[in-house]
């Protein structure tokens, strides 16, 4: 061997055992290595070696799952698999397994430190009992393959496969900014709208004999407003800010997206149970399940982005009608003092009612208080709404523990259920059919009856009534869901999170 070729070597082995060491140093295994009948986990005998084997080949494929290998230093485990046995190899192995393991199998991210809005269970592995697991797998490869999540997961990971295949041949046309296009209105920016169309496989009707190539007609209109219905935006086939910026959403961030949905799910139980309430705040729904079965959807609004709904896990119970409604005080300090202070009595004829503190129910006169010596963000007084039915959580409440003071409620404001996009609310989940929901949480038992509620509710009674079972909710934000074919639908990112997920994978 040459002077040079020695020196690369010694660096290369050098480089080896820096990075082993420092792994070493990272993730201290000593009393956790399985024992093997004195044999090594990854190194020596064939069992070892193909469990190695098996290893590099899931790295090499954690793209699938939308993982990246650099991650796992896919690199060094090639070259330590390649040097063979070596305590040091061992300990590379081990702790680039230990790593693609917890990420496929709980979420490569800490979900809560992603951001404040974000306050879920996630499960977490324990280090030596992913080693033992994994000595004790008499097919390895199947076992390290069977830690991603079940579900819809598999579908999105064809949802990836596919849109990345895409990016390889897409044509992207950008649809210039403008004034609000409406059926009916010529423009030039009509024909690169049908260009653009074309370009995300929608059929696109033929110009009607001689007419003008920048009209924006009805044909053209009613494949936007199929768009819009897919995406969750307002279906009223206007070519507005919102609907420009999804139709220029590229491919390469509906794959960001496909990404973060991949690793959301992985943030939560491998089975989500038997009777669980499941919240997509990203698509507007809710589903029931009962039994494992689909027994109760709605349609819910959501939170805005500026006062988004949380992702949360938490337990519902049962359910109250004619709630009052205690305003937050951000809501009293931003909105309402506005108007108590062009107008002291304007919240009366609303049924509202104002006490002098958070502890007891000493109403004042709101005519004999300054409002403008009132700051916003310390607003002193509570607000309550009287039952009625211009109460703001309609007729029945749905109270859950959490950290952010949101529930699912009723809604007097049921024609907003008719918009596209439904994130009209402080936070808090509006539920289209309560009532029917009641009827189905309790399942025939208890000798529930919904027409006997809907008297009380009638009669303006408070009444609480207590599910024959708790029901576990799930409120998430899921903006791609794929059906068994791998084929996605995509909702627009409205709060950002998204790419949060993805910027926050990527960190060391």
């Amino acid at each position: 061997m040459d002077e040079s070729a020695a020196s690369c070597y010694t660096r290369c082995v050098n480089r080896f055992r820096f990075v082993a060491a420092l792994l070493a140093f990272l993730i201290p295994l000593t009393g956790s290595l399985p024992s093997l009948a004195n044999e090594t986990l990854w190194t020596g005998s064939s069992a070892s070696r193909a469990r190695a084997g098996a290893l590099l080949k899931a790295i090499r494929g954690a793209a699938d799952h939308g993982l990246d290998p650099k991650w796992y230093g896919l690199a060094e485990v090639e070259k330590a698999i390649e040097a063979g046995a070596d305590p040091a190899t061992e300990t590379l192995l081990t702790a680039a397994f230990v790593a693609y393991a917890s990420d496929l199998s709980t979420g490569r991210v800490r979900a809560n430190r992603v951001g404040k809005d974000i306050d879920i269970i996630q499960r977490k592995v324990e280090r030596a009992d992913l080693l033992k697991a994994a000595a004790d797998a008499g097919d390895f490869a199947a076992w390290l393959a069977d830690l991603a999540p079940k579900g819809d997961y598999p579908a999105l990971q064809k949802a990836l496969a596919t849109w990345r295949d895409k990016r390889a041949k897409a044509v992207f046309t950008q649809l210039p900014d403008g004034n609000l296009l409406k059926p009916g209105m010529t423009d030039p920016r009509v024909p690169i709208l049908r260009k653009r169309l074309a370009e995300l496989d929608l059929t696109v009707p033929e110009l009607a004999a001689g007419a003008a190539p920048e009209l924006y007609d009805e044909p053209l209109a009613a494949v936007v407003k199929s768009y819009q219905e897919t995406k969750g935006l307002t279906v009223d086939g206007i070519i507005g800010a919102k609907t420009t910026q999804s139709l220029n959403t590229t491919i390469d961030e509906r794959i960001e997206q496909i990404i973060a949905n991949l690793e959301r799910r992985r943030w939560l139980p491998a089975d989500l149970g038997n009777r669980y309430v499941f919240v997509n705040a990203g698509d507007y729904s809710m589903l029931f399940v009962d039994e494992g079965k689909v027994a109760f959807q709605s349609l819910v609004i959501v939170g805005t982005p500026k006062d988004p709904t949380p992702e949360i896990q938490s337990t519902m119970r049962g359910f109250q009608t004619n709630p009052y409604w205690t305003v937050p005080q951000s809501i009293s300090g931003e909105e309402y003092l506005p108007m108590l202070r062009r107008d002291p009595n304007a919240l009366q004829a609303a049924g509202f009612k104002i006490f002098e503190n958070w502890s007891d129910d000493t109403e004042v006169d709101p005519a004999s208080i300054d409002w403008s010596s009132i700051h916003p963000k310390a607003f002193p007084y509570r607000i309550r709404q009287n039952p009625g039915a211009g109460n703001a959580l309609g007729y029945i409440f749905f109270p859950f523990p959490n950290r952010y003071g949101i529930y699912m409620h009723d809604t007097a404001s049921r024609w907003l259920f008719t918009e596209g996009s439904r994130n009209f609310s402080h936070g808090c989940i509006r539920l289209q059919n309560p009532l029917d929901f009641t009827e189905k949480a309790f399942g025939g038992r208890n000798g529930f009856n919904k027409e006997r509620v809907r008297q009380v509710i009638d009669a303006g009674q408070q009444a609480h009534y207590t599910f024959p079972e708790p029901i576990t909710l799930y409120v998430t934000y899921r903006t791609v869901t794929a059906d068994a074919q791998g084929v996605p639908t995509f909702r627009d990112d409205v709060y950002g999170r998204d790419r949060r997920v993805v910027r926050a994978m990527a960190k060391p």
